[in-house]
């Protein structure tokens, strides 16, 4: 019995510990949930005004006859596909879902060329058939327009030459209690109708809308790497959150599994002293 009540004690004090590591996990991603939280809500206003300038000159570009290769539907096979995943692991549902939606995608279009962000899609995707034409590896744990102008120019290095469109697979941040995978298409562009009054610019047209496009693009990339990272610390703390509470329900148990052997096995010696008097008394 002694030996019984040792190994639920010692059960019990593991727990605890990992209820620390945790309780700890808990704290560092809910600051990380802020600070990633505001710097995307930052970032939209920008996003929202240059997606309607770009849309403003394009509809002027349209009207004086001014094509952009970003903007148009090519024959060309094959796609490019940006899959923005994790570096670490204990995030719950995140590494898995975005690997599912990836590699549904790459199922359903063929050929595909992967863009791999984060080691947990690069261990899914490296054995399998479809080739890697770059890896992010702990390169954008913090977010900053720097990663986004590399995989900007990573993507444009393949498209349109080598492949007719370029969609991405991310986790968007809607709230904290609610992310959800996307699979968004960035090129060719689609913008909506443009708002607003047409709007005066110099006659190099063609450049203006070039830079704008570029610009609106390395918006895009730099919100979905802030909207991926904000997912993924929103869902390693509802998991670490999880995992806290189970351990302290397990505690619980384990502490009400610890007394009644304790007291079980007080009980036993009791009985034992009790029987050996008994039987001193007998042998008087």
């Amino acid at each position: 019995m002694a030996k019984k009540t040792r190994q639920i004690l010692r059960r019990i004090q593991n727990v605890k510990h990992v209820r620390q590591i945790t309780k700890a996990m808990y704290a560092i991603a809910a600051t990380q949930v802020i600070q990633r939280k505001r710097a995307l809500f930052s970032a939209r206003p920008f996003g929202e005004e240059s997606e309607n300038t770009l849309a403003q000159l394009w509809a002027t570009a349209q009207k004086q006859g001014i094509e952009h290769p970003f903007f148009l539907h090519t024959e060309r096979k094959g796609a490019a596909l940006l899959v923005m995943n994790s570096d670490r692991g204990l995030c719950g549902r995140y590494v898995g879902d975005i690997n599912r939606a990836a590699l549904g995608f790459c199922e359903q279009h063929g050929e595909v060329q992967l863009l791999l962000g984060g080691e947990k899609a690069h261990r899914f995707f490296r054995s399998r058939p479809w080739p890697i034409a770059e890896i992010y590896l702990r390169a954008y744990e913090r977010p900053d327009l720097g990663v986004a102008r590399r995989i900007l120019e990573d993507l444009l290095a393949l498209y349109p030459e080598r492949v007719g469109e370029v969609w991405t697979v991310y986790m968007h941040f809607r709230g904290e209690l609610v992310q959800r995978v996307r699979v968004e298409r960035l090129l060719p562009l689609e913008v909506p109708e443009a708002m607003g009054e047409e709007l005066i610019h110099e006659p190099a047209l063609p450049k203006l809308l070039d830079h704008a496009a570029r610009l609106y693009l390395l918006g895009r990339v730099f919100g979905i790497l802030l909207s991926a990272k904000a997912s993924e610390q929103a869902i390693r703390r509802q998991t670490m959150k999880a995992a806290t509470d189970n351990a302290d329900e397990l505690i619980d148990k384990l502490t009400l599994l610890y007394n009644k052997a304790r007291q079980h096995g007080i009980t036993a010696e009791l009985a034992d002293i009790m029987g050996g008097a008994e039987a001193l008394r007998e042998e008087r």
